[in-house]
């Protein structure tokens, strides 16, 4: 969700600072700021626009030490006044990701005590109690740590004073935080790509860390209070690696990069003969024999990517297997099985309900832990024994693309894995399904060919309001995740269903203005859709199917077929989800939402 970025140096911070925030846009925010310090003095430049429009209003604005933040809206709508920083008399300037669940106390203390507050944000009590203990003659390292004992929630902050020209204190609990380490100068941020203009070599700020950062070096604090040493890190993120390139969008530019994406999270396994359980973990072997359930937490796009993995994890592994939206596991009683692998599956591995339920999973009782994640150095992968790095690089646009497809590359691997392990796959089978891994990225480099296709089938969205998806079995996750991808960045209302679920209840929306979107793999389970599909045409529908070679499902009035390259046996999801990103996209186009950066919505959730 929001993005710091704060910077101490022998030169003006103002251009580190925004350009920091331009990197950590996709993020998703609705106001952005900056206060720099500067002559004894704080300067606050905020703006409700992109950061391209603060830009122009710290155009005479300098300083060597500063903080940064672009904000999305939790307490308090968006505006000038709610826009971080927040400052403290003048005095005392926070930046703050994460939610602070006893501010009200706190403001009402603090209010009593004759402070006056200019925002609805729970952010301003941190300023404020800071400025409280700062005032008592403390440190701002110390009074930074009193006011962070008596916060509840969680949080990432950067702070400045006035007074105080060559310090910057920052600190994280349960919200993302690092250093960069430049030279003769430092930086904090909530993401690494913000540093990449100055610095690759970072720090991983470890739960309860609090630093201190001057000119001439930093001092990190356990949450014990002790001085410790963090490793400095070469980040493997390079500069273009985040540039857009030739494309229009990140999204676009995402879409495209799914087959080299997959090549490099299946490097290691599709360069060998044979599959092991080491590819999870050292201990992996051990703990996959002694597992006999899977439990899949996840939110989002992730949690479709479980949805297709029971599917093969109980048909292929033989093994039972549940999946569980975080945010709702963490809140209801549930019976707990030390035997079961909890798997958190997330692009980022900050998403804060995902961290949550896995938590309160191993609060249960459960020992056996797999972070299937995006990120290596995110919290899920620390927090967990196992874990399996998707290796899709960073991902800017908010609506997920290439992680999906590696998550679900990730899955599969984990799937084949047990099966192998519980004596399911014979070696004819390994061989076969680590072939058809093998040619997985040529054969998404065919489907990406399809969009031409799709960009112009995409003309025919442009005045709907709403869509229904349909799919069956396996390929029913993939209708969901296609209905979210269209609403999340088109803002056309969608939704998905099973197919043989029409006659429940959905075939009541369906009539000419409601084109219905089918996913028709050539599986076990056409005919029976081939039956769904013609109830859709019956009662007048229009149908858009993107259907594999070999399904003969002819083109007719009312009925357009969009013609997939080939047919991918269990890998089909995979394969079927680049032509419904394309479709969102070039929908999106057509309405003209901003594509990368949706209104509402951020790419790492880090607040429940």
């Amino acid at each position: 969700m929001c993005g710091i970025v704060g910077a101490v140096a022998q030169r003006n911070v103002v251009p580190i600072l925004l350009e920091g925030l331009q990197r950590l846009e996709y993020r998703g925010y609705d106001s952005a700021g900056l206060v720099v310090g500067h002559d004894a003095k704080l300067t606050r430049v905020v703006s409700t626009g992109r950061v391209a429009e603060l830009t122009l209003k710290t155009a005479a604005t300098q300083g060597q030490i500063g903080i940064a933040h672009t904000r999305w809206a939790t307490h308090g709508v968006p505006s000038e006044r709610n826009a971080h920083p927040h400052m403290s008399n003048d005095l005392i300037a926070v930046v703050h990701n994460g939610i602070i669940e006893n501010y009200e106390v706190l403001r009402i203390r603090l209010t009593a005590g004759g402070y006056v507050f200019t925002s609805d944000t729970d952010t301003e009590v941190i300023a404020h109690l800071i400025h409280s203990h700062y005032a008592l003659g403390n440190s701002l390292l110390e009074a930074t740590q009193a006011a962070l004992a008596e916060l509840v929630g969680a949080y990432a902050i950067g702070v400045i004073a006035a007074d105080n020209p060559d310090q910057l204190v920052c600190a994280r609990r349960g919200s993302p935080l690092l250093l960069g380490v430049g030279i003769g100068e430092y930086l904090v941020a909530s993401d690494v790509s913000a540093l990449l203009p100055v610095t690759r070599n970072v720090v991983y700020l470890e739960e309860g860390d609090v630093v201190e950062l001057g000119r001439s070096g930093y001092r990190i604090f356990d949450a014990g209070g002790r001085c410790v040493e963090r490793a400095v890190q070469v980040s493997e993120l390079s500069n273009e690696s985040v540039e857009l390139g030739e494309y229009r969008h990140y999204m676009q530019k995402e879409i495209h990069e799914q087959p080299q994406a997959l090549a490099d999270t299946l490097e290691s396994v599709c360069n060998s003969q044979s599959l092991v359980p080491g590819i999870f973990g050292a201990e992996a072997a051990a703990t996959f024999a002694d597992i006999d359930s899977i439990l899949i937490l996840a939110c989002g796009t992730s949690y479709h990517a479980g949805l297709v993995a029971k599917f093969w994890l109980e048909e292929i592994a033989g093994i039972p297997c549940s999946v569980e939206i975080a945010s709702e596991y963490r809140y209801r009683i549930s019976v707990p099985n030390p035997k079961t692998l909890v798997t958190v599956v997330s692009q980022s591995g900050e998403t804060a309900d995902t961290q949550a339920a896995l938590n309160y999973a191993k609060s249960l009782g459960h020992i056996h832990t797999l972070a299937i994640c995006n990120v290596p150095e995110s919290a899920l992968v620390r927090l967990c024994k196992l874990r399996m790095l998707t290796r899709a690089g960073p991902e800017i646009g908010v609506a997920s693309t290439k992680a999906f497809t590696t998550q679900l590359a990730a899955l599969f691997l984990l799937t084949l894995v047990l099966a192998k392990q519980r004596g399911r796959l014979t070696v004819s089978q390994e061989q076969q399904h680590l072939h058809e891994l093998r040619h997985l990225p040529a054969a998404v480099q065919k489907v990406l060919e399809m969009e031409p296709l799709i960009a112009r089938l995409a003309e025919q969205f442009a005045d709907k309001h709403h869509a229904l998806f349909l799919g069956r079995g396996l390929h029913y996750p993939i209708a969901l995740e296609g209905a979210l991808k269209l609403k999340e960045i088109s803002y056309i209302h969608a939704e998905a269903y099973p197919a043989g679920e029409l006659k429940h209840g959905p075939l009541a929306l369906v009539d000419e203005d409601m084109p219905v979107i089918s996913v028709a793999p050539n599986d076990a389970l056409l005919e029976k859709l081939k039956s769904n599909l013609q109830e859709v045409r019956a009662r007048g529908g229009e149908l858009y199917v993107f259907a594999d070679a070999d399904t003969h499902i002819r083109a007719a009035d009312g009925i357009h077929i969009m013609q997939m390259p080939e047919h991918a046996g269990y890998l089909s999801p995979i394969l079927h989800t680049i032509p419904l990103q394309l479709l969102a996209y070039y929908v999106a186009l057509q309405k003209g939402t901003d594509v990368d950066k949706p209104r509402n919505l951020a790419k790492s959730v880090t607040v429940e």
